[in-house]
């Protein structure tokens, strides 16, 4: 199954400039593949490095993290929950992402037990592995995040 930008919308609460991905291009149980296509454009390039743009490492994560998100939530079970970050594990950047690439992160569902579980993350440029994590997380009914607010 493949996703534009609008389906993925219709799932993630993520906006800009925070929506850090493109498109889904495969999605099957236990496992996705997404796309996040790096313009210079990006509004972290401002900061980040002036006259030598390099994608944080941080948002590489968290682009994974929607591809991820994405999966999950599509679930019937999981509609409706916001999804939250509780650990990064055996994270490594391997080189720098800059403008015109295009990150294609694979997502694989390491365990799930309730709404909390555990992910795979590789994203790729042109096939070579860029950064790779394991990214817990737990997915939060919104009236149930309301309720403790």
């Amino acid at each position: 199954m493949e996703m534009d930008i609008r389906k993925i919308q219709e799932i993630l609460p993520h906006r800009f400039p925070f929506l850090l991905v493109d498109r889904i291009v495969a999605l099957e149980e236990g496992r996705v593949v997404g796309i996040k296509n790096v313009t210079v454009n990006e509004w972290f390039f401002q900061g980040h490095f002036p006259g030598r743009p390099i994608m944080p490492g941080v948002l590489i994560l968290e682009s994974m993290a929607q591809v991820g998100a994405t999966m999950m939530m599509y679930m019937e079970e999981f509609r409706g929950c916001i999804p939250y970050f509780a650990s990064l594990d055996n994270v490594r950047f391997r080189r720098p992402v800059v403008p015109g690439d295009q990150l294609v992160m694979e997502v694989t569902l390491l365990r799930m037990k309730g709404r909390v579980g555990k992910l795979k993350g590789v994203a790729r440029v042109k096939d070579q592995v860029v950064a790779e994590a394991e990214l817990g997380f737990s997915l939060v009914r919104e009236e149930a995040r309301e309720e403790v607010s």
